[in-house]
């Protein structure tokens, strides 16, 4: 009888762990997931998902004994915590374990697109180099001035690894921090006042294209933007225009509207530096990852409170 569901890719790691605890089933591999929750959907108590696919309502009016979803990541914003809280199902994700390896991506992000290097690295392999010399100089990396949109965990890890960079730091955010960095309540004027915007702020309604067409703008033709965020943040209708038309330098992208869709024109511009959503992606931080969103389900099928509840689900344990 199958008391967990997987939503989501797991590692062999965590499957064997998960064995040792539960009778688990994986929605993507039922030929007919509708007929099986219909007929088994009252005998799952845990779900295990990620902030990419999260769960549909339609899936949870299935599950009337559910006691947890577990995000295996530390975003969840496919996941209605509206819907969640209605049906006192807490949520855990898995915070703190991935944030200096989302800040290093960010930090590679940074380098790569102010040193240009992968249109440097396609001058070397194309044997460029040879035919027609050396290539227009880059910018440096030092004394940049860096606007972080999300000084939250990730981004105060991402502005410990700029100090030997000696960076100018800012952030903008819905509050002002005990931090030693600018505040700016106003993000068009932190784009203006900053060289390169750095995205860490989480997805959903209240993010969603907060860098628009007017953002770019002030952050201007010398200006580069770098997002390891969330997607939906940033108007990619209104970046690839900007990118196009040279209104800003360049972009440093790990994360996209419409995964693992990239528009064609964005892949095609010389001036971008794109990886498939890999910020947390190295053997060490998803180890300690699916560790983290394995043991939330454990504890709590032991009667414990689950460790690492998004903000929203406290208070329903």
């Amino acid at each position: 009888m199958a008391d967990l569901l997987i939503l989501c890719r797991t590692t062999p790691e965590m499957d064997k762990h998960l064995a040792q605890h539960f009778d688990a089933v994986r929605l993507e591999e039922m030929s007919a997931p509708q007929e099986w929750l219909q007929a088994h959907g009252t005998d799952v108590r845990y779900i295990l998902t990620d902030g990419h696919r999260g769960v549909s309502e339609a899936v949870l009016e299935m599950l009337p004994n559910l006691k947890l979803i577990s995000s295996y990541g530390v975003g969840y914003d496919a996941i209605d915590t509206r819907v969640t809280n209605a049906a006192r199902v807490p949520v855990t994700h898995t915070p703190d374990v991935l944030n200096e390896e989302v800040a290093t991506t960010a930090l590679m992000l940074c380098l790569a697109i102010w040193r240009d290097m992968e249109n440097a690295m396609h001058h070397a392999r194309s044997g460029d180099w040879a035919v027609k010399g050396a290539r227009p100089l880059p910018h440096t990396a030092d004394n940049r001035r860096v606007g972080i949109l999300g000084l939250g965990r990730i981004g105060k890890a991402f502005a410990r690894k700029l100090a030997p960079f000696h960076a100018e730091i800012s952030y903008h955010g819905r509050t002002r921090q005990d931090v030693a960095y600018s505040y700016f309540d106003n993000l068009v004027t932190m784009a203006r006042a900053c060289d390169t915007l750095v995205c860490i702020a989480p997805g959903g309604e209240a993010t969603k294209h907060l860098i628009n067409a007017k953002v770019l703008e002030a952050l201007g033709p010398q200006g580069y933007l770098v997002n390891v965020g969330r997607g939906s943040i940033v108007d990619e209708h209104a970046l690839i225009a900007a990118l196009r038309d040279r209104r800003i330098a360049a972009a440093g992208l790990d994360v996209f509207e419409d995964e693992p869709n990239i528009p064609a024109e964005m892949r095609a511009l010389p001036n971008v530096v794109m990886t498939p959503h890999i910020g947390s992606a190295t053997v060490e931080t998803r180890f300690a990852m699916g560790k983290l969103a394995v043991d939330n389900l454990i504890a709590v099928k032991e009667g414990r409170d689950p460790l690492t509840p998004i903000p929203e689900s406290r208070g329903l344990f």
